[in-house]
C-alpha cells in the first residue's frame, strides 16, 4: 500500500469517528477538513470531498448538498466500523485504545 493510500484510509477513519461523535451524526466538508487538519492530515477541500464520496460508495455515509457544500451523515455500517463491530475495506481499523 502506498503512503497516499494509507493517508486516505486514515483520513476516512478520522471522518467516521468525528461523524460518530456528533449528536446528529452529520458534518459538512469544511468542518471535516478542520478535524483532519488537527490530525495532521492537511489536504485540499477537493481531497476531503473525494474521501467523503469514497465513504458514500462504501455505504459508510450518506451525502447531501446544501448549495455548494457537501454534507455527510454516518450510516449504521459506518458507526459499526468505528465501534469495531464490522470492518469496512478501504478504511483504517480503529485502534484498541479508542
Amino acid at each position: 500500500m502506498s503512503y497516499d493510500d494509507k493517508v486516505a484510509e486514515d483520513g476516512r477513519l478520522v471522518i467516521l469517528k468525528e461523524l460518530a461523535a456528533q449528536v446528529d451524526g452529520r458534518l459538512n466538508e469544511v468542518a471535516l477538513g478542520r478535524v483532519l487538519d488537527a490530525f495532521a492530515i492537511t489536504r485540499s477541500r477537493e481531497w476531503v470531498r473525494t474521501q467523503m464520496r469514497k465513504l458514500a460508495e462504501l455505504e459508510a455515509v450518506r451525502l447531501s448538498e446544501m448549495g455548494t457544500v457537501l454534507i455527510a451523515k454516518i450510516t449504521t455500517l459506518g458507526r459499526n466500523h468505528v465501534e469495531r463491530r464490522e470492518i469496512i475495506d478501504g478504511v483504517s481499523r480503529p485502534s484498541d485504545d479508542v
